[in-house]
């Protein structure tokens, strides 16, 4: 008698539940994708509910610490605004899934929550929208790097730079920079700019000097009502934790040892998906959190799959499980690697020559 297949969290799956197929991997690859496009039709009410139980506490814990940092109780704005900060990144899941036209089922409805949201996650719609597309079109392409993606380069690449360009790679990856700084200039200050977007330039001013404008005087209407100091106290160690936990969850999603990278010949996007995504286990919590983005094999394989829907497509396929699992021990140990190796087709840190750096 066959094994029960159990989810990950120790269910019994029915009887009927797709199993792939002992076969070639492309072959085994496009029956997973069948089972995928059956989970991409939107829910009303459980997009609706999660906008209700993600943006409504996000809006109470802003106006909590906004009234805090005004009348003295200072000391509870940080730990609220991990709080809020991880409510704000599952706003941008949702933002997220608006851009995928995959949160609910009218492209205007989508667009509509979209650019309401960006008011929240300080991110200019169409042209992240824009960019994102891009990245999904070309994940995994050696040939297509640098699109919505973190700058990876070949062991052979780096090898032949010169000692300054070697340098300036050092310090792009070094993750103090490209997290810890980087993220949140990104979210505060870079994608203020309409320039580097990829959309035509009077599309680029409109989307995102529009939001810069709207961003200013929702600003400007706070600090009237509770004064600039405390409304940027709540504000920015919020957009810090979110631009934090965004960062990271974007580097492990396609930074880690196993992933995949192909040349243009070779690339094929349910390969790329499934083999150059990771499926990044985490506690429930966690999980509830960041939106189920940590499902991104599934997400890259069929991005109209809604998040609340991302953990039934993986529950109903037993090899999904499977596939490209990444456990925050594992995660950690990510941060490290920086090149990928074409002979020994992984990720890995940099090469060391004498006991020294290259």
């Amino acid at each position: 008698m066959p094994k029960p297949v159990v989810t990950e969290h120790g269910e019994a799956l029915p009887a009927h539940v797709a199993r792939c197929p002992e076969a070639e991997a492309a072959s085994c690859n496009r029956d997973i994708a069948r089972h995928c496009a059956a989970y991409r039709e939107p829910i009303v009410r459980s997009a609706l509910f999660q906008l209700a139980n993600t943006g409504l506490p996000y809006l109470t814990l802003c106006a909590a610490m906004i009234v805090s940092a005004a009348t003295g109780y200072g000391w509870v704005v940080l730990p609220l605004s991990v709080l809020a900060g991880g409510l704000l990144v599952r706003l941008f899941i949702i933002q997220h899934d608006c851009g995928h036209g995959s949160f609910l089922p009218s492209r205007a409805l989508n667009d509509g929550v979209g650019r309401v949201l960006s008011l929240l996650t300080l991110t200019p719609y169409d042209s992240w929208k824009r960019a994102h597309a891009l990245h999904h079109a070309s994940a995994g392409d050696l040939s297509r790097r640098g699109i919505g993606d973190i700058t990876t380069l070949t062991v052979r690449e780096y090898l032949a730079l010169p000692r300054q360009g070697r340098l300036r790679y050092r310090l792009y990856r070094n993750p103090f920079l490209l997290i810890g700084l980087g993220s949140p200039l990104n979210f505060l200050l870079l994608q203020r700019m309409p320039f580097g977007v990829g959309l035509p330039w009077r599309t680029a001013w409109r989307d995102v000097l529009g939001l810069d404008l709207a961003l200013v005087a929702v600003v400007s209407a706070l600090a009237l009502a509770g004064g600039l100091g405390p409304v940027l106290a709540a504000l920015l160690p919020t957009v810090c934790v979110a631009a934090w936990i965004g960062g990271w969850l974007f580097y492990v999603q396609h930074q880690y040892e196993d992933t995949v990278w192909e040349d243009a010949d070779n690339w094929d996007h349910h390969g790329a998906a499934l083999g150059g995504s990771s499926y990044y286990v985490l506690p429930a919590v966690l999980q509830w959190f960041t939106g189920n983005v940590r499902l991104h094999h599934v997400h890259h394989l069929n991005s109209r799959i809604p998040n609340y829907r991302l953990q039934a497509c993986l529950d109903g396929h037993a090899t999904l499980g499977t596939i490209s699992r990444l456990t925050l021990r594992e995660s950690v140990r990510c941060l490290r690697l920086a090149l990928w190796d074409e002979d020994a087709r992984r990720l890995v840190e940099f090469p060391r020559a004498g006991g020294g750096l290259v």
